[in-house]
């Protein structure tokens, strides 16, 4: 009978030490509330992370598992000394669920998190620090709390950023949900409220602070976020405003969560409508973007690739992203006064970012292709001719950016806009850009009936840039080739030609100025206006009877360009233009580092001609303004021989301008031979008139 009773003691006592803690812990929350409480958290998180928390407002806890949550107010919790905001987070309201299971093994994770009136501050230091680690040294990227959503009745964010000249503040609120007549819940939530002030007073004021708090995260809830953000980024003047849904779902990557933004950085603005999966990493974009800008070349601050100088430009389109593939798809628009449309696709997670395009223009105008190739049209434009203006491109090419992407884009042009001096009609082009190596094989233009076809590469990878261009001219038609010179459309013929030149410069215009190379045109066969080659010989009898019975054609036999060309400067090797009825041989140079031309046609009448100026023919000047003249001093010695011998006898004026010509017709190669071998020293002696 004793066994019974002394076990009945043990299993009394037992339970007492068991179950007494926890019914005296249960007693004074009762009649005390969890305020007791902050004392240890305040004095844990100074302890930890070296930063002051203060609860300055009631504390509530309701238990859970797997959760615990918190409802705290008047909370803040400061920066680290380093940062220029005194706090990090400051609140009149939280609310957060801590996860307990991450919390036995020492990892802070807080599933959700409600803010009302709430100013956080975050700032990076120049030497990586991140006041939201919570280390002592803030630099240990584990030490972060770890959050799943979040939901914001009022607030302010900013982010501070020294080193890469950011520094954001944004403004955030929730919109009231709409009234449902006398408001049935606020009567409630009162009601609620002056039944508990009846309590206990410390009690009355937690469950006053958890009604007030659980109140504002239900606003949150049930309303859309708005935004708007105001600052710096990357050194870029941003603004930006938008909507969203009521709760941030930061890590959430099943459900998307919707968001409408307009704003600009710099020059570039942006709207985009639709939904967002993960917040903090973008696991998945499904949105209409219209994107506007200046350049494209503004674009790399912002995405860190690598896009080439353009015309100002606006697209809209489809922007999706799966896994490491952004894709902006199905996109139209226009760049400069060019419409174009396409996709552009970048697949993440390589050595480097990779990307393709397919892009289309139904009408292209050709100075819109300016910038790409460092023009500078707007300046030439305004400035009017002007024999000191350069002509060849001479922005530089940006190569410290090339290793930033690998590219490969395809583009075609059915038609383009162009001056009518320059008879292009399409443009093919496949580019591609691989380890800071950019190459353009084939870009095709339809050039006078023909196809010039090229291949280019530039060799960026240690500056000055390596060049070479092999360029391959095609069946161009005589007739189409100056289509604003009208004496030419009556010609008939092909003209077929190659260049190979290297070079190098960080420019267009440095490259060519320092090229070396060769370069050849060749006509064969085809004729040619009659008036045009008698013009040339400056045979003015002929030019006369011409103008009054109509222009005829002249047999082409064949027309050879040669140039050898090193160091900028291109000399001739051949120069030959042969007809029935006059030959042109020039000798000269092209000088393509200053832009100058000095060129000598000498004119060789193959009939005679009773009036003739003969002279040669000077191509000089620069090519923003080039100039054509004659020999002067040798036609006014032929026109004073004319008028001293009409004094003896006026049939003798014509001697000094009979031209009697060579007689004889040669085979082309002969002539190219001539041509080689024709006197330097009377191209020099004509430089010097």
């Amino acid at each position: 009978m004793h066994m019974p009773s002394r076990l009945t003691r043990v299993l009394l006592w037992l339970g007492v030490a068991v179950f007494g803690p926890l019914l005296l812990a249960t007693l004074l929350i009762a009649l005390l509330g969890w305020n007791w409480l902050r004392s240890p958290l305040e004095r844990l998180a100074i302890t930890q992370t070296g930063r002051v928390l203060a609860i300055q407002g009631d504390l509530s806890v309701n238990l859970g598992w797997p959760a615990v949550r918190l409802h705290a107010a008047q909370v803040t919790f400061a920066n680290p000394a380093w940062a220029k905001e005194p706090q990090m987070v400051a609140a009149e309201g939280v609310a957060v669920s801590v996860d307990v299971p991450a919390l036995l093994r020492r990892k802070l994770i807080f599933p959700e998190v409600a803010l009302d009136r709430a100013r956080v501050f975050l700032e990076q230091a120049a030497d990586g620090r991140k006041s939201w680690l919570l280390d002592l040294a803030q630099q240990d990227e584990d030490a972060r709390i770890l959050i799943g959503r979040v939901a914001l009745a009022h607030g302010t964010l900013g982010y501070d950023d020294a080193t890469q000249k950011t520094n954001l503040r944004a403004e955030l609120s929730t919109a009231p949900p709409e009234a449902t007549g006398s408001g049935n819940g606020n009567g409630t939530s009162k009601t609620t409220t002056a039944s508990a002030s009846t309590s206990t007073s410390e009690t009355a004021t937690a469950t006053a602070t958890a009604t007030a708090t659980a109140t504002a995260i239900a606003i949150a809830t049930a309303s859309n976020l708005r935004f708007n953000v105001a600052g710096h980024y990357q050194g870029l003047a941003l603004k930006a405003q938008g909507t969203g849904g009521p709760v941030l779902a930061l890590r959430d990557t099943t459900r998307p969560y919707p968001l409408t933004l307009d704003g600009s950085i710099g020059q570039t603005g942006a709207h985009l409508e639709g939904n967002v999966t993960g917040l903090l990493n973008l696991s998945a974009v499904d949105m209409r973007m219209t994107l506007r800008g200046a350049s494209m070349e503004q674009l790399y601050p912002l995405l860190g690739i690598a896009f080439p100088a353009t015309r100002s430009y606006v697209t809209q389109g489809h922007l999706l992203r799966t896994g490491n593939t952004w894709r902006y798809q199905d996109f139209t628009g226009r760049m400069g006064t060019s419409d174009i449309a396409g996709f552009v696709q970048v697949v993440t997670g390589g050595q480097r970012p990779a990307l393709t395009a397919n892009l289309r223009s139904n009408l292209l105008d050709l100075d819109d292709l300016g910038p790409l190739i460092g023009a500078r049209p707007e300046r030439r434009a305004a400035a009017g001719p002007n024999p000191a203006q350069r002509v060849l491109p001479d922005v530089p090419f940006n190569t410290t950016r090339w290793h930033s992407v690998d590219a490969d884009v395809q583009f075609n042009a059915v038609k383009l806009r162009r001056s009518q001096t320059l008879p292009l009609d399409k443009l093919e082009a496949h580019l591609r850009l691989l380890d800071s190596v950019l190459t353009l094989d084939p870009l095709n233009f339809g050039l006078a009936g023909g196809q010039l076809s090229a291949h280019i590469t530039l060799d960026g990878r240690h500056p000055p840039i390596q060049a070479r261009a092999r360029v391959r001219a095609r069946k161009l038609l005589l007739a189409q080739l100056l289509p604003a010179f009208a004496l030419n459309q009556s010609s008939i013929g092909q003209i077929n030609g190659e260049f190979d030149l290297t070079g190098s410069g960080h420019s267009v215009g440095q490259m060519l100025a320092s090229a070396n190379g060769k370069l050849g045109l060749v006509v064969a066969g085809g004729q040619v206006s009659k008036l045009m080659m008698e013009q040339a010989g400056l045979h003015l009898w002929e030019m006369l009877a011409l103008n009054l019975t109509g222009d005829k054609r002249v047999k082409l036999r064949c027309a050879v360009a040669d140039f050898n060309v090193k160091q900028g400067v291109m000399q001739t090797e051949a120069l030959v233009l042969d007809t029935q009825i006059t030959t042109l041989i020039g000798t000269g140079s092209i000088d393509l580092a200053q832009e100058r031309l000095d060129i000598t046609l000498n004119p060789k009448t193959k009939n005679t001609s009773p009036v003739a100026l003969r002279s040669p023919i000077y191509l000089r000047g620069s090519f923003a303004q080039p100039k054509v003249e004659i020999d002067k001093a040798q036609v006014a010695a032929r026109a004073l021989g004319a008028v001293v011998l009409g004094a003896i006898n006026p049939l003798l004026a014509l001697i000094p301008l009979i031209d009697a010509g060579p007689g004889q017709d040669s085979d082309c190669a002969q002539l190219v031979r001539d041509a080689r071998a024709w006197p330097r020293a009377e191209h020099h002696r004509a430089r010097q008139k």
